[in-house]
C-alpha cells in the first residue's frame, strides 16, 4: 500500500513538472515572438524614418521674420557651421550690408562692410596663447594658428564636392566667399573656393550661373516678402565708386543707406546635435601678393603703413545676367 502511494505521488510530481515545463516553453515562445515583433517593428520604423531638416528663424528689425530649412544632406559642414554660429548668437545685431533687387541680399559680416569673417572664438572655442611663438592653440581641434579667423571648405561641385547639386533658385540660402578669378591664376582662384566663413546670401531670383560655384545650403519657407523688401531698400549707389567722371568715392555700391539689422537668427535642430564645423586657416591674400612682389617679409616691411590697406580682389564681376557673390579681403 505504501509503495503504491509513493508511486502515485511520484506520478503527480512528474505530471506537475511536465505542466510547468510546457507553460515555461509557451511563455518562452511568446517572449521570442514578442522580441521578433519588436525588432521587426523597429526596423520598419527606421526604414520609414526621415530626419527632419533644421529650421531657421531670422528676425529682422522693422521688416519681419524669415523662416528657412537647412539641407545637411547636401552641405553638411556648411550647415553645421551656420547652426553653430547662429545658436551662439553670432549673427544677432549684424546687418544685410549688400542688397541687389532681382539677385540677392547678403549679410552675416561682423564688420558690416563685406570684409569680415567669423573667428574660432565665435564658435565658443577656447584658445591658449603660446608666449614663446606668439601664436594661439585651438584647444578643441589641436591646431596652432596665427589668426583667430577661420574659413570652411567650399561644399560645391567646382571645388570637387559633388554631392551638393542644389540650384540657386529664388529663396535659396548660400555662402558668400572670396573670388580671385580676376587674378588669372588657377592656384589663387582655387584659394577662394575655401574662403567662406560667416557671410551668407539669400537669392531673390533664379540664377543658374551660380550653380556649382557656391555652397547652397538652405531654402526660405516663409517670409519671402520680407526678403524682397530688404532687396529693394535704398542704397548709397548702384554704380562703381571709382572716382572717374566725378563719381562719389565715399559711397559704396549696393550698400543700404540704412542696413537692415538682424535682430536674431536661431536654428531648431529637431533634437540633433550637429557639433562643431571642420575649419581651415584662411588664405591671406594680401600677404601672398606681397611675397610675390617683394619676396617675403623684408619687402613687406618696406611697404610701411600699407599693411592695413584693404584690397578687394573680387569686386563684382558682371555679365549680362549675373554677378559674383563675394567677401572683401583686407
Amino acid at each position: 500500500m505504501k509503495e503504491e502511494s509513493n508511486k502515485k505521488n511520484e506520478t503527480k510530481v512528474e505530471g506537475s513538472s511536465s505542466k510547468i515545463a510546457i507553460c515555461a516553453s509557451i511563455i518562452a515562445i511568446f517572449i521570442v515572438l514578442g522580441l521578433i515583433a519588436y525588432v521587426a517593428n523597429t526596423m520598419i520604423q527606421k526604414a520609414n524614418y526621415k530626419k527632419e531638416n533644421p529650421e531657421v528663424t531670422i528676425e529682422i528689425e522693422n521688416f519681419g521674420t524669415i523662416k528657412a530649412e537647412l539641407y545637411p544632406e547636401y552641405a553638411p559642414n556648411t550647415v553645421t557651421n551656420f547652426i553653430a554660429l547662429a545658436n551662439k548668437g553670432f549673427y544677432n545685431g549684424l546687418t544685410f550690408h549688400r542688397t541687389i533687387p532681382d539677385f540677392m541680399i547678403q549679410g552675416g559680416d561682423k564688420k558690416g562692410d563685406g570684409s569680415g569673417s567669423a573667428a574660432l572664438s565665435d564658435l565658443g572655442i577656447e584658445k591658449q596663447e603660446d608666449s614663446n611663438t606668439n601664436t594661439t592653440t585651438n584647444s578643441i581641434v589641436g591646431e596652432t594658428e596665427n589668426k583667430d579667423d577661420y574659413s570652411i571648405k567650399g561644399e560645391f561641385i567646382l571645388n570637387g564636392f559633388t554631392q551638393n547639386n542644389l540650384k540657386h533658385r529664388k529663396g535659396v540660402l548660400s555662402m558668400a566667399r572670396s573670388d580671385y578669378s580676376a587674378q588669372g591664376s588657377t592656384t589663387i582662384t582655387k584659394k577662394g573656393y575655401d574662403s567662406a566663413s560667416s557671410q551668407f546670401f539669400i537669392m531673390t531670383a533664379d540664377n543658374t550661373s551660380l550653380d556649382g560655384s557656391y555652397a547652397a545650403f538652405g531654402m526660405v519657407t516663409e517670409g519671402m516678402d520680407v526678403v524682397e523688401k530688404i532687396a529693394n531698400v535704398e542704397v548709397e549707389t548702384r554704380e562703381e565708386s571709382t572716382g572717374e567722371d566725378g563719381a562719389d568715392t565715399t559711397k559704396t555700391k549696393d550698400r543700404p543707406v540704412n542696413p537692415p539689422v538682424i535682430k536674431s537668427i536661431t536654428v531648431d535642430t529637431k533634437g540633433v546635435d550637429y557639433g562643431m564645423p571642420e575649419t581651415l586657416e584662411p588664405f591671406d591674400y594680401y600677404s601672398y601678393m606681397m611675397k610675390q612682389y617683394y619676396g617675403g617679409q623684408s619687402g613687406m616691411n618696406g611697404m610701411g603703413g600699407m599693411s592695413g590697406t584693404s584690397s578687394t580682389p573680387l569686386t563684382t564681376e558682371t555679365t549680362e545676367e549675373t554677378e559674383t557673390i563675394g567677401t572683401t579681403e583686407e
